[in-house]
This record gives structure tokens, C-alpha cells and sequence, in this order.
């Protein structure tokens, strides 16, 4: 069995342990207090997808939107699934798939204790270091530092994130911010299987409330910040902070690092049920006299990376350089040395590898500067929240002597009660406004775009704005605006090689673009650093130009 799959529908792959535990499925029915109808078999695995299943695992039949997962009980059979376990309305739908079938009340909230005893990957289990964040802003670029120090001290490093998967070295594409429960549980146990010591996991709200991350209990959790996002998730922000906040009790978590910029720290901080330690930025904090047990001081900023001091309890200091412009992501930077020494490595390790030096970490499609030695200075970003925008614009602006130019679009089918502050904050951090698409998904584009345009008119009725469609347009038009000393940030899309449009993942990658873009100019370019979505001499598929 190989650990990597191809997978289809343009997704990235799903992994698998190559050498799973073979279970009873009479013990697991035990296990999560199932009825179980039909002969005991054995299983080495569990999934929620047909498209992803393998010989010998069991389908986990999950009620959707508009259809029943037991639907495709017969497609399971076909495809070498050796049982269904679903809720009593899917064992009724599942029944001719001539499949044993363990009925539950509820079968996602199951699904993480189910594969953590299918892949032996639960709390009592030999796992690697688990590392987890949360918060609006800063989970990416939090778990790639953590990775990038890990390293830096020698330590072998998995990685789960929204842009990226690593398994000691090996990278593959993300799907989910945080993947399914059977999915994570897989991912851990072929890192056990590679010799993985400590992993980095972004958490999403998402994966707190829907049972992605159950089973787990991390080593250490962190929080970033709370700010307006999701809201087509969730229906206030009261209940966003608290999917958020559900990391940090004992059920989830042994010690946490809280990051008290946003006022949302200082009550997950009060509610904290484990033991914690805090930290503020004063120079981004919403309330810069706040105290907390470590403090990261802004030292210098450059278009190549961020220099700051932390310093903590006893007189401990340590000043070192993120390789990312802004004072967002030096607290970002702070935020995970702290969650490595609360994790039990040694301060003096950590002043050995980064005290008067750099955190060797690649941040994808965060802040990444795209651009050459010459011309504009083009930043692509994964930011999509106007507290994001307003952070990032505000770096740019520092380390830039000319005009800032923003280019953005927003997501459809996703939460629009942000998109007017998202036009506002674009529009107050920038000289010139630049409005294109993202991912429209169902959404209709140019409806998607008015409203972000109404929301920057109506902050800056006079500011220099643009509405240019498609995305491959408006980054040209961008850059045939703005010269040396100037720079552009684009922001949304960051690390992601696709757009999509009415369900259809069409190859597309930003990074690229304004390296074309920049390279027709007449600007020199540096080689990617990067995997390209579509051949050097093709057009997008997202651009009407492209040849029928």
C-alpha cells in the first residue's frame, strides 16, 4: 500500500500509514458504543470519502447538506470497503450494499475517537510532539515557524497547515486548513512511521466544532488573535471565540502560550483550564500597555525580514530576525519560540540557534515577496480578513518609500458581512486600490466586487480605485502603475495554485502571475521558488484570452 495516493478532482493527496494496525470492527463498534449488524471483519483504516477509500478500511456514512453518505455505501463495497458505519437512517439507506454496518447516533462525533483507535493515534498512544494554534490571524505562519525552528534545533518535523502537509521533509499540498479526523489521524500515524518527533497543527475553528481534531491532546496550544471572519460559519462572534476557546480546556490541551494583542487573549487566558503562559506585541497591541509574561519588541524592519527582541521571566532576552516583513509576524515569531520552550526544549538551545541570527522558515504565500532587485516590490498574501489587510498594509507601508498599491478580491459563497471593512481597511492603507476577483465560487463576481468597491467609496470617496476582471488583468494593470520604490501587496490569494469557479478547481497561482506580469513589464524577475499550476508558456484557465 503506498502512503501517498493520487486523489481525484485536481485535490491534493490523501495519506495513509504504510503499515496500519489490523483492528476488529466488533471492537471499535464496542469502542464508540455502536450497534453493530452483521459479521465481525477486520479494517485497517477509516474514511469519509469514496474517492479516498482503500481496500479494508470502513466508510463512515455522514449526513450532508443535500445527501446521505450511505448513498455511496454501494460505491464503498466496490471500491474494497469492508463496512459502513453510518446513523439509522444510513443503515436503512446502506443495507444492499451487503456491507456489515455499525450503527451510531451520530457519526462524525464519533470519528475522531474511532480513527484514533483505528490508527493507534490517541492521547494514551506514542505520538510525536503535538503543537497546535488558533486564532484568526497568524495560525499559518505561527505553525511554519514552529517548524522552522524545530529544525533549527534539530528536532524531525511534521507540519499540518492550510497551505502545506510536511513529513520530515516531504511536502504535499494541503486540502483543509485542518484535515478530517480520519484524514489527521492517518497523517499521524505515517509520521510515527517516519520518525517524526514534534508536529505543528494549525486548528481552525472549524475543526474544533465539526470533530476534526478529536481524539488529540495537545502538548501545547496557542492562541493568535480574534477578529471578524467566518461569520457564514458561525452566527456571532460570541459563538466564533467560542469554537475557538474550546482548545484550551484539559479534554484538548496540557499547557498553553495566549498572545494578548487582541482582547479576545485575555479571556481565553481567564478561562484557560491548563496551565499557560501569555505574551503581547505592545507595538500592535489593541491595548500596548497590557503585561504579560513575554514581550516582543520591534528592533528593525526590511523588505527581507523583521528583526525583534524577547524577552521573558529572570531576565531572559533573545534577539533574532523573521524572514517576513512586519511587527505581526515577529509576534507570530515569539509566540512559537514560547510554545517550543513551554514544550520542554531548553532556553539556552533556543538562544544557541537564533539569538544574533535568522529563523530558517519558508512561509508560504505569506507576505512572500515575489519581486527582483528592480521595480516594484510585489507581496503576495494568504491575508482575507480586514484585520489582516490592516496589519499587512501598515508593514508594507514601513518598509516602502513610495506608493502602496492593494490588489484583492473576496471569496464567494463565504461570510460577506466583512467584505465592506474589507474595502475600508484597503482603502485607508493604500494610495491605490485595485478591486479583481478570487474565488467566486457560486457566487456572482461582479456582484462580489460592487460591494467591496461600496465599502472603499464610502471610507475614501476620493481615493484612486480600480475594478479590473480577471485577476490575470488586474495584476498587470497593477504593475503598469507603479514603478521603483513602489510596492504592491495582493492580497487573498497567497500560496494557492487554483481559483474556484461554479465548483471547478481551475490551475492559477498569484506568485506567478505577478512574476509574469512584472517579467512583461520589463522588471527582472527571480526563478520561482514554487511549483507552477500551468505550463511557462500557457495562459490560466481563468483568463478569457485563453486560446479555445
Amino acid at each position: 500500500m503506498s502512503a501517498v495516493d493520487p486523489a481525484p478532482a485536481n485535490l491534493p493527496p490523501v495519506l495513509r500509514p504504510a503499515h496500519p494496525p489490523v483492528r476488529s470492527l466488533a471492537d471499535g463498534a464496542a469502542r464508540i458504543g455502536g450497534q453493530l449488524r452483521g459479521g465481525d471483519v477486520e479494517l485497517t483504516g477509516v474514511t469519509l470519502a469514496t474517492a479516498d477509500l482503500r481496500p479494508g478500511e470502513a466508510f463512515v456514512a455522514i449526513r450532508g447538506a443535500n445527501r446521505h453518505g450511505a448513498e455511496f455505501a454501494a460505491a464503498a463495497a466496490a471500491a474494497g470497503a469492508v463496512a459502513v458505519i453510518t446513523d439509522a437512517d444510513g443503515a436503512r439507506i446502506a443495507a444492499d450494499a451487503g456491507l456489515p454496518i455499525v450503527v451510531v447516533d451520530d457519526p462524525r462525533a464519533v470519528l475522531g475517537d474511532l480513527s484514533a483507535w483505528a490508527y493507534g493515534t490517541g492521547a494514551d498512544d506514542d505520538l510525536p510532539l503535538l503543537l497546535g494554534t488558533t486564532g484568526t490571524n497568524g495560525k499559518t505562519s505561527v505553525s511554519h515557524l514552529l517548524e522552522g525552528i524545530l529544525g533549527q534545533l534539530g528536532v524531525v518535523t511534521g507540519l499540518s497547515s492550510t497551505a502545506e502537509r510536511h513529513i520530515a521533509g516531504e511536502v504535499i499540498v494541503s486540502r483543509l486548513t485542518t484535515p478530517e479526523a480520519s484524514e489527521f489521524h492517518a497523517l499521524l500515524a505515517l509520521m510515527r512511521e517516519r520518525g517524526v518527533q514534534a508536529v505543528a497543527v494549525e486548528v481552525s475553528a472549524q475543526a474544533l466544532t465539526r470533530h476534526r481534531v478529536d481524539g488529540l491532546v495537545f502538548d501545547v496550544a496557542g492562541f493568535t488573535n480574534l477578529s471578524h471572519d467566518h461569520l457564514d460559519d458561525y452566527a456571532d462572534m460570541r459563538e466564533y471565540f467560542e469554537a475557538k476557546a474550546m482548545l484550551f480546556t484539559a479534554e484538548r490541551a496540557r499547557r498553553a502560550v495566549i498572545c494578548l494583542d487582541s482582547p479576545a487573549g485575555a479571556e481565553i487566558a481567564a478561562r484557560c483550564e491548563v496551565p499557560y503562559t501569555t505574551i503581547t506585541t505592545p507595538a500592535i497591541a489593541a491595548d500596548p500597555d497590557t503585561t504579560a509574561s513575554w514581550t516582543v519588541e520591534i528592533v528593525d524592519e526590511r523588505q527581507d525580514g523583521t528583526t525583534f527582541t524577547l524577552r521573558g521571566p529572570d531576565g531572559r532576552a533573545l534577539t533574532t530576525v523573521v524572514p517576513t516583513i512586519g511587527r505581526h509576524m515577529a509576534a507570530n515569531a515569539g509566540l512559537a519560540i514560547v510554545m517550543i520552550l513551554e514544550a520542554g526544549y531548553p532556553w539556552s538551545s533556543l538562544v544557541a540557534a537564533l539569538d544574533g541570527g535568522r529563523i530558517d522558515a519558508h512561509l508560504p504565500g505569506r507576505t512572500q515577496l515575489v519581486s527582483g532587485p528592480s521595480g516594484p516590490a510585489v507581496y503576495v498574501d494568504f491575508g482575507h480578513s480586514p484585520d489582516a489587510f490592516e496589519k499587512t498594509l501598515a508593514a508594507v507601508r514601513r518598509v516602502t518609500p513610495g506608493t502602496v498599491l492593494m490588489l484583492f478580491g473576496a471569496d464567494g459563497d463565504r461570510d460577506a458581512t466583512k467584505r465592506h471593512d474589507m474595502g475600508r481597511t484597503a482603502v485607508e492603507g493604500s494610495d491605490i486600490l485595485v478591486i479583481t476577483d478570487h474565488h467566486p465560487r457560486f457566487e456572482d463576481p461582479d456582484s462580489i466586487r460592487a460591494t467591496l468597491i461600496e465599502g472603499a467609496r464610502r471610507a475614501r470617496p476620493d481615493a484612486q480605485i480600480h475594478e479590473f476582471s480577471p485577476p490575470e488583468r488586474a495584476i498587470r494593470e497593477a504593475v503598469a502603475m507603479v514603478g521603483e520604490g513602489d510596492a504592491i501587496l495582493w492580497a487573498g490569494p497567497g500560496h494557492q495554485d487554483y481559483r474556484d469557479i461554479r465548483g471547478r478547481r481551475a490551475p492559477y497561482s498569484a506568485r506567478e502571475l505577478a512574476r509574469r506580469a512584472l517579467r512583461d513589464a520589463g522588471w527582472p524577475v527571480p526563478e520561482p521558488s514554487w511549483p507552477v499550476p500551468y505550463p511557462a508558456d500557457s495562459t490560466p484557465a481563468s483568463d478569457p484570452e485563453r486560446p479555445a
